[in-house]
């Protein structure tokens, strides 16, 4: 997939298409993860910003901020802010060698998710090279393990309604259908797109190699509607999550 074609295409629908972490993370725990990294004497880098949701966050936080996407067509949304101290560039976060001024902070939400894992650990080593030595960063990817624990609440759902597992319409496992080779590395169909998860374990093995000591991972819980639409009541905790990692460079 041409990444910078499918995010051009996709800018002018951003709200209704892409997830918004930031509203749905249900115990705000980014915003605590904010708070303790708000520095104003530090510079910020969102490392793949799309149209800017983070920008509410990490402006007032920081000295500066430097906005980076793939997308021209995002970068002219994002631009359509109010605050002064946000600078933009357009920039594939994959390639090889990547040359960024370095950071105090970086936020990467929800772009090393490729279905390529080469490309997504080239993205975590990018966020290493642009940090200062003693910079941290927050990175959100999805989690591996929600996807086969919302899986299975699904089954436990259709047998509550007298559904055996094999009787289950296979359209209501779609996050499988890539295969098994492409399963096994965390590559699972949302909503028609190959998308990339990982393991807690695989987190501390990729972000290690890439040059990343992971100081704390943390669920992103979000409600299950985010996941089922009309979820039963019945169905509580826990939620569905998104994984986010704090790191610095070692």
């Amino acid at each position: 997939m041409n990444q910078e074609k499918h995010w051009n295409n996709i800018a002018s629908t951003y709200d209704d298409e892409v997830f918004d972490v930031f509203q749905s993370d249900k115990n705000k725990v980014l915003q605590k993860y904010f708070s303790k990294h708000a520095d104003t004497t530090h510079d910020a880098i969102d490392f793949g910003c799309g149209i800017g949701k983070a920008f509410r966050y990490l402006a007032p936080s920081f000295r500066k901020v430097l906005a980076i996407d793939i997308s021209d067509e995002c970068l002219i949304q994002a631009r359509s802010n109010s605050y002064t101290n946000i600078t933009y560039k357009q920039q594939d976060l994959t390639v090889k060698n990547l040359r960024l001024p370095a950071a105090d902070f970086i936020l990467c939400c929800n772009v090393a998710i490729l279905p390529e894992p080469e490309r997504d650990h080239l993205i975590i080593k990018n966020i290493q090279k642009s940090l200062k030595q003693n910079g941290s960063a927050l990175v959100v990817i999805p989690s591996f393990e929600s996807i086969f624990y919302s899986s299975w609440r699904l089954v436990e759902w259709y047998k509550k309604d007298g559904v055996t597992p094999g009787r289950i319409p296979r359209s209501e496992l779609n996050y499988f259908k890539e295969g098994m080779t492409s399963v096994i590395q965390g590559i699972m169909n949302i909503n028609g797109v190959p998308t990339k998860h990982y393991l807690e374990e695989e987190i501390r093995v990729v972000f290690g190699e890439a040059g990343l000591e992971v100081t704390a991972v943390e669920k992103l819980e979000y409600d299950w509607n985010t996941e089922f639409s009309a979820p039963p009541s019945w169905l509580k905790a826990p939620y569905p999550w998104d994984w986010m990692v704090e790191c610095k460079k070692l």
